[in-house]
């Protein structure tokens, strides 16, 4: 089998080399124990909670843009990464340089108390102001479902982040559901000023590495392998060399998504010691309608 390869990616702008990555070790645990960034928290570790959100970013050469996922990064192998752009809590503003619009809004709307689940509320809902500058107000409840607070029972949260929102639809009779609506964020208005707040300006956030993007659109042919003490994780480029490693080895199992990877990684590095991720196959990446209105992922 080949030797392990190099892992490229980057961390809030700043550019990680890891020639001796670990298939089984996860985002968060890199980042907190390797890198020293804890603003990420450890709560279940596995997947449940959101407290570890992150922003991971990729170019899209299908749809030639960057395209930005909030994850968490208990479940995310560091090897699924290379060629990505992970941003943290940490990346985007803190108290010692000043604060993003979005940290500032949820500590002014008293949406913090224990501070548990603020670094994942904030990265969720940056990465929603990343795709969609303008959110509705049901974007923003989308946005944060995977996040769980035991403390605020979240209004205070939802509040500070519908400042972001324009005025609602107005999609009942007489705009009745807008009416509603604006009253109902008024509810707890009293709380803050939202004249206060600081305006979102996109130009001020961290831009995708040029180098990833350049490595995109001329992505190497060959098949990527990390192989760690247990299980060897090998990513092909293209859907004939896929083909070929599942043909060679039927029993490695097929992973792109799979969030149960993570969990699941000690039981496959005892019984299955080889992985095949196809992230990195576009074919596999797409999602296109069908005539008949159906989502189909190529």
């Amino acid at each position: 089998m080949a030797a392990s390869s190099e892992l490229l990616f980057y961390i809030n702008g700043k550019k990680v080399v890891d020639k001796n990555a670990d298939p089984e070790e996860m985002l968060l645990s890199f980042l907190r124990r390797k890198v020293g960034l804890t603003g990420s928290k450890s709560g279940c570790e596995g997947g449940g909670c959101g407290a570890c959100t992150v922003m991971v970013s990729r170019y899209d050469q299908n749809q030639e843009k960057v395209i930005h996922y909030a994850v968490t990064s208990c479940l995310q192998p560091i090897v699924t990464l290379h060629g990505a752009h992970v941003v943290t809590v940490e990346g985007i503003g803190s108290t010692k340089t000043k604060l993003h619009p979005v940290q500032e809004r949820i500590a002014k709307a008293h949406g913090s108390q224990c501070g548990f689940c603020t670094p994942g509320m904030v990265m969720s809902m940056y990465t929603l102001l990343r795709n969609k500058p303008q959110p509705s107000v049901e974007d923003v409840r989308e946005a944060l479902s995977g996040n769980l607070c035991r403390c605020t029972g979240y209004r205070p949260i939802v509040d500070g982040f519908k400042t972001f929102c324009g005025s609602a639809s107005g999609c009942c009779q007489d705009g009745a559901c807008e009416e509603s609506d604006s009253k109902d964020s008024e509810i707890s208005e009293e709380l803050f000023l939202r004249d206060s707040f600081l305006p979102l300006d996109p130009t001020q956030d961290l831009i995708f590495p040029p180098e990833l993007m350049i490595q995109a659109q001329w992505r190497s042919a060959e098949t990527l392998c990390f192989r760690g003490q247990r299980l060897t994780l090998e990513s092909p480029s293209d859907l004939s060399q896929l083909l070929k490693l599942k043909a060679q080895h039927p029993e490695a199992p097929l992973i792109i998504g799979n969030t149960n990877t993570g969990p699941n990684l000690l039981d496959l590095g005892q019984n299955r010691p080889l992985l095949i991720y196809g992230g990195r196959v576009s074919e596999l990446c797409r999602l296109t309608w069908s005539k008949d209105g159906h989502l189909v992922r190529h």
